[in-house]
């Protein structure tokens, strides 16, 4: 069985500068796992002839395959052509049917055509002229010393619609059999990543394929799974095998897999009760009812929120008592519970939720910043109240309260 290993290079100096993500690598790489296709290695060069030799010189020392996306716009800067030519001392010539489309356009639009758009429309003459269905410059296929280039726009839509007209069939046609890679991720929160990794150790020490890989997240820990086979069929049993073995260790924390959210969770398991939901928010400010409402079709499960930020509001929306607000204070379990169970009546819901808590940067009633009430009410006289104290600056303790809210209601609904 022949492996092909890749290589992936991105040209243009604005991904050097962050202005813009390298999104082309990453689904790139994703696609070529599907054909089994290893890719060892992304680079990003700047727009400098010099510095895309170099990297291209390298690549050609070292990869099987190399996919270059960017530089084969019209402008001086576009200087992916010139540093292969520079490498390969390849003629360049200008592609009639590339040209042909590039000039129609600027007749279509009523526009007068710069002769610098005539860059675009040149190839290399020993090339595969790979046609440019939603764009202008087209893409190449060369082969040189026995390396296959690939040359690709940067435009990540006419960069997609290349790489799977021209890319991926040839080089599943260059694989004596084909190797499939799948993945899986299975997300978990309530849990951290050094805990969860020290449950499954003995897993993850005798790995091999699929391999298991922890890793923390802005909401929870994932585990990816990845798996290499044959068939796709092949690769899927692996990986389910392995996510059953890994569920009876740690399945109280798993709530999702692959692009889940927690949000979608909590919808489709409010959905499936049939209950319905509402929050009042202090400290996490709707940060709550605004995750949840993102998911379409969310009226069927959340009623709405009352956002209770200053104490008025609580006295005089939430009727929360005056005793409570007085003898207690507004960070603190009975003020927690009361907010939750009034936001549920207000609202006729069969759960109410409630966030209360100091978000800093100073103290309230003598309690540290990071200190933090959360309340679940049901209607039946099911109820849950727990105080945490969160670390981080204020948008951490505010984004920590809402997550944990998101956890332990999910508890709540499973219990």
């Amino acid at each position: 069985m022949r492996q092909i290993n890749c290589e992936i290079i991105a040209v243009g100096t604005e991904l050097l500068l962050g202005q813009i993500a390298n999104t082309n690598a990453k689904w790139l790489s994703e696609q070529l796992a599907v054909y089994g296709i290893n890719t060892f290695y992304h680079t990003v060069v700047g727009d400098n002839l010099f510095r895309v030799e170099e990297v291209f010189r390298q690549a050609q020392q070292r990869s099987d395959v190399i996919i270059v996306s960017g530089g084969l716009g019209p402008t001086d800067d576009d200087l992916t052509r010139e540093a292969f030519q520079q490498l390969t001392n390849f003629e360049l010539v200008e592609d009639k049917e590339s040209m042909d489309k590039i000039e129609d356009f600027f007749v279509k639009q009523n526009l007068e055509m710069t002769p610098n758009n005539r860059r675009q429309a040149r190839v290399f003459a020993n090339a595969e002229v790979l046609q440019n269905r939603v764009g202008m410059a087209p893409g190449m296929r060369v082969i040189f010393d026995d390396k296959i280039w690939f040359f690709l726009p940067g435009v990540p839509r006419e960069m997609k619609q290349l790489a799977l007209d021209g890319v991926f069939p040839y080089l599943v046609s260059q694989l004596d059999a084909q190797v499939t890679i799948q993945s899986m991720v299975l997300k978990f929160i309530g849990i951290g990543e050094s805990e969860l990794e020290h449950k499954l150790q003995d897993l993850i020490r005798g790995q091999n394929n699929p391999t298991i890989a922890p890793l923390a997240q802005k909401e929870g820990v994932v585990i990816r799974l990845t798996a290499k086979e044959q068939t796709a069929d092949q690769a899927r049993a692996l990986l389910e095998d392995t996510k059953e073995k890994i569920l009876e260790k740690v399945g109280q924390y798993f709530y999702g897999l692959d692009n889940q959210t927690l949000e979608e969770r909590l919808y489709l398991k409010l959905k499936s009760q049939n209950k319905r939901l509402a929050a009042a928010e202090s400290l996490t400010g709707g940060m709550f009812t605004e995750k949840l409402v993102s998911i379409i079709g969310a009226s069927d499960v959340c009623l709405g929120g009352i956002v209770c930020y200053d104490t008025s509001v609580k006295r005089n929306v939430l009727k929360i008592p005056a005793e409570i607000i007085d003898n207690q204070g507004v960070v603190s379990e009975e003020c927690a519970l009361a907010m939750a169970k009034n936001v549920s009546e207000i609202l006729n819901s069969d759960i109410g939720i409630s966030f209360t808590g100091v978000a800093g940067p100073t103290t309230i009633d003598g309690h540290p910043v990071g200190t933090v009430y959360i309340s679940i009410y049901q209607k039946d006289g099911k109820q849950l109240t727990e105080k945490f104290v969160f670390q981080g600056d204020r948008f951490a303790v505010r984004r920590r309260s809402m997550l944990k809210g998101y956890e332990l209601l999910l508890n709540f609904l499973n219990s």
